[in-house]
């Protein structure tokens, strides 16, 4: 009894030290695949500029984003302001700062692309997670409800709730991430009825494992990968999306810089060649949604589980 009680905490630390030697030789893969992939290394770096610049945004601006002054109107990219200050990026119609208002339209694409991404992979990993172990009436349900909200193209559906709710940020986040449940709770699915006969899952319910225990830390920990590829590519479309949906105006209210906003009041502008209004939020979102991409082009081969047995 005394040898037990001794080796066991010895076991016990060699697991966890054998747990942390995995994390570490992953994460080194992983380094190591991104910097191989050059285009991947690129995604990456726009990825981390963008955050850095929507997290210190407040900072960098030169001007409140908000800030008019007709005298300073349409004014090209350099052109001198008020003081000593420089419209690095031109002014708009109303005299605000280009470069202030994109800086502070990238903390809005971020925190909707994320957030939505949030809400609706919850939605859609708790559906498909639901539907593919218990089979029968509960998936028939879910996958119908899935199949009504696929028949409506999702632009429709948002310009419908949006006007209903009315603009602003958190009816943006909750009907973008809604829009975006199907497609998670129908890749949980088919995973979860292709594990849920599986040993391990019989082991589990064998050992009087309760169903929620089985479902989120047996059956949810071994369909991660596909999960966390289509979140990298559903952030791009959620990222057009919100662009899009402010653009037409339904987005959050007018005294928030978004990028699709600036892209809109830039449209009267453009026969008169004052190009930089739709030039540098388009160019942001270009970039920002082909980082993503790419980062899911990269995650897509780097999870997959046959390329793993080759390195």
């Amino acid at each position: 009894m005394t040898e037990t009680t001794t080796d066991t905490p010895n076991v016990a630390r060699a697991q966890s030290n054998g747990g942390l030697s995995h994390r570490r030789r992953e994460f080194r893969r992983a380094v190591q695949s991104m910097i191989a992939s050059r285009w991947a290394l690129l995604g990456m770096l726009i990825l981390v500029v963008v955050t850095l610049v929507a997290i210190f945004g407040p900072w960098l601006s030169p001007f409140d984003p908000n800030r008019q002054n007709l005298i300073m109107r349409l004014l090209p990219p350099g052109s001198p302001g008020p003081g000593d200050q420089t419209y690095w990026l031109g002014s708009d119609q109303l005299g605000r700062d280009v470069l202030s208002r994109l800086l502070y339209g990238a903390r809005v694409s971020l925190l909707v692309g994320f957030a939505a991404i949030a809400v609706g992979g919850t939605l859609g990993v708790i559906a498909g997670l639901v539907s593919g172990y218990f089979g029968g009436w509960v998936d028939d349900v879910f996958m119908r409800l899935g199949d009504i909200q696929l028949a409506f193209p999702f632009i429709l559906l948002a310009i419908m709730f949006l006007v209903v709710l009315g603009p602003g940020l958190v009816n943006m986040i909750l009907v973008l991430g809604i829009g975006q449940w199907v497609t998670y709770a129908r890749i949980v699915r088919a995973q979860t009825l292709a594990l849920r006969e599986k040993e391990y899952v019989e082991a589990a319910r064998a050992t009087g494992d309760r169903t929620p225990s089985i479902l989120f830390r047996t059956i949810l920990p071994n369909i991660m990968a596909p999960l966390t590829v289509i979140a990298s590519f559903n952030v791009a479309s959620v990222i057009l999306s919100e662009a899009a949906l402010s653009f037409l105006g339904l987005g959050v209210p007018p005294d928030v810089p978004t990028w699709g906003s600036m892209l809109s009041e830039s449209r009267d502008h453009l026969l008169s060649n004052k190009w930089w209004m739709a030039v540098f939020p388009g160019l942001a979102i270009v970039f920002t949604v082909l980082a993503f991409n790419i980062i899911g082009d990269w995650l897509r081969d780097f999870l997959d589980p046959r390329l793993k047995e080759n390195h």
